[in-house]
């Protein structure tokens, strides 16, 4: 796990490791049963102190996203939270702004975006498709 602080834009650090923590659930570069860093080593790692990841985590199992095994670390909740999918729909809501406005920028009309999606998404299934019948060809 991969978390990157910062001094300067005036967010509390244990408000930064939240957001991160969240991102990388939502993302699904962090998955269910997954064990977070102990918090002596995230501190070290981030050169803070224990309190502050602990407080970053005390938040994350208020909302449900991780669990603590008394004695045995900090875990992914399993089950599905509706937090998770509001941060998953927070990034793509980020992805499609920034899509909309380099579109207008470059004087795309939302037809023209959303008919390019659209093809995208079919080379999409078709590459996916192909990749299916592959794979059980060679398995």
């Amino acid at each position: 796990m991969h978390i990157e602080i910062s001094l300067q834009d005036g967010v509390p650090i244990y408000r930064q490791i939240v957001s991160q923590v969240k991102y990388l659930i939502a993302s699904g570069q962090l998955e269910a049963g997954k064990e977070l860093p102990p918090i002596r080593t995230l501190a070290e790692q981030l050169l803070i102190t224990p309190n502050t990841v602990v407080k970053a985590y005390d938040e994350l199992q208020a909302e449900g996203l991780v669990h603590k095994r008394r004695g045995a670390g900090t875990y992914v909740a399993e089950s599905k939270s509706p937090l998770a999918r509001r941060e998953q729909r927070n990034i793509l809501t980020r992805r499609a702004d920034a899509l909309l406005a380099e579109a207008r920028q470059l004087n795309f009309t939302f037809d023209e975006v959303l008919d390019l999606l659209k093809k995208r998404q079919a080379a999409l299934n078709k590459a996916i498709s192909q990749e299916r019948n592959h794979v059980g060809k060679c398995g």
